[in-house]
């Protein structure tokens, strides 16, 4: 189908940010469409769309929402169930090459607003936070702006629009931690801790904020749902695969002629959207890629032609993410690219768990003497066997992704790392990148 503008429609309109603009390009329509409909029948209309979060997990939006224990008619409630509801946006943006909500929020605001204020009736709570990266200071400002508005338009506060329905949100700003991107340590953020990973079980759904039920969901997801209530969920699915449905924006930056933000159908290959950029810069070849940003596994131009949705890109070895396309050529080092976003990592890491904590630390001293041309065969194992030890022992994903970018670069290039060691090392593998020993091409 032809790439028509939904998530990045009013983009181009002139103060696309303010509520005049938004109520004249439809929006709030939605809004004001859910209220006439009953919370149960919200939930099945975004579960019909198949629509899946875009904060990285591509969890089933309308499944989240359905985790949330609600009262039994007729029957005095107990336990989570009696508890208030809440829903916290994940706005903490933070995964190197990621750059699709803020300028969601910036240029957009009030679909997140309308968003927030659809989902929270559907899960029945009165109270939603927008959790932002503290950096993001003008989007902060930005949403505070979009959230008045809505305020003096009666689209939030009490008794909306005559609905009986009662709803306040919340603009809060982070203290700057990529750990916090993860739900349970925003939650401890938000509850005025030190951003760190909770156990789970319970499960936010049960015990979230101040212990009560609590959905989090992602910008981008939310500021999909007053489209999945304006189009229907037949619309929606007309939109990409059947079970990753929906327009998605990407993020392209790199070593492309136009990087940006590209909205385009779920199972758009990166080969397309490299033509919308595009294309590489004149004279390079693309050497490698992250489908989905820094915490991914590479690919490498043999994927061009995956189709970018959930499903594919985890069949082909790697995670959709946040569509954080970062786009490398043959002038850079994937060893030294490594480095750099392994060093994200040990500094982001919050510190709670040994494996991420002193994994990291020792993931980036090896690839600093192997960039340094001080690395020593066993290097290349070591930081196999310390990826192991991180992977699937960490308290929390964290970890799990700062090993994703060593384990496919030693899959995809493992002669890059051997043409930086000395000779003599290189001649301890038992070969050279110059010379193959006669036994290793039979």
């Amino acid at each position: 189908m032809p790439l028509t503008p939904v998530l990045t429609s009013r983009f181009a309109e002139p103060r696309s940010w303010t509520i005049e603009t938004y109520e004249r390009t439809e929006g709030y329509t939605a809004w004001r469409t859910a209220l006439g409909m009953t919370p149960d029948e919200l939930v099945t209309l975004v579960k019909d769309s198949g629509l899946r979060g875009r904060g990285g997990a591509g969890f089933p939006t309308a499944m989240k929402w359905s985790f949330i224990p609600q009262p039994t008619p007729g029957e005095t409630p107990t336990g989570p169930a009696a508890k208030p509801k809440y829903l916290v946006v994940n706005a903490d943006e933070g995964e190197p090459g990621t750059c699709k909500d803020l300028p969601l929020m910036m240029a957009d605001p009030h679909a997140l607003v309308e968003g927030v204020a659809i989902a929270s009736y559907a899960i029945r709570c009165s109270f939603a936070v927008i959790y932002v990266r503290g950096e993001a200071v003008h989007a902060h400002r930005r949403l505070q702006a979009a959230v008045a508005e809505a305020y003096a338009a009666g689209h939030l506060g009490r008794d909306v629009h005559g609905s009986g329905f009662d709803l306040d949100v919340v603009v809060h700003a982070g203290a700057g931690a990529y750990i916090c991107g993860e739900e349970t340590a925003l939650l401890d953020s938000l509850e005025g801790r030190r951003g760190q990973p909770r156990l789970k079980p319970p499960f936010p759904a049960v015990a979230g904020l101040y212990g009560a039920p609590t959905v989090v969901n992602n910008v981008e997801t939310l500021a999909s749902v007053p489209y999945v209530v304006r189009g229907g969920s037949a619309w929606f699915k007309e939109f990409g695969p059947e079970k990753s449905p929906g327009p998605k924006i990407y993020s392209i930056s790199g070593r492309v002629v136009h990087p940006g933000q590209y909205e385009a159908p779920m199972g758009t290959t990166m080969r397309e959207l490299l033509a919308m950029a595009g294309g590489v810069r004149p004279g390079h070849e693309l050497k490698f890629w992250t489908p989905g940003g820094s915490s991914t596994p590479y690919f490498t131009a043999d994927h061009l032609d995956v189709p970018l949705d959930f499903d594919s890109v985890a069949a082909a070895g790697s995670m959709l993410g946040t569509t954080a396309l970062m786009v490398f050529d043959e002038t850079d080092s994937i060893v030294e690219a490594t480095l750099r976003f392994t060093e994200f990592y040990a500094h982001e890491s919050c510190g709670k768990c040994t494996p991420c904590r002193e994994g990291t630390y020792w993931l980036v001293q090896i690839l600093e003497r192997l960039v340094a041309g001080h690395g020593t065969a066993r290097d290349l194992d070591l930081l196999t066997d310390t990826c192991d030890n991180i992977l699937g022992r960490s308290f929390c994903a964290l970890g799990d992704g700062a090993t994703s970018c060593i384990a496919s670069s030693l899959q995809y290039f493992r002669d890059d790392y051997v043409a930086l060691l000395p000779p003599d090392e290189q001649g301890r593998l038992g070969r050279t990148l110059k010379l193959e020993p006669v036994g290793a091409m039979a």
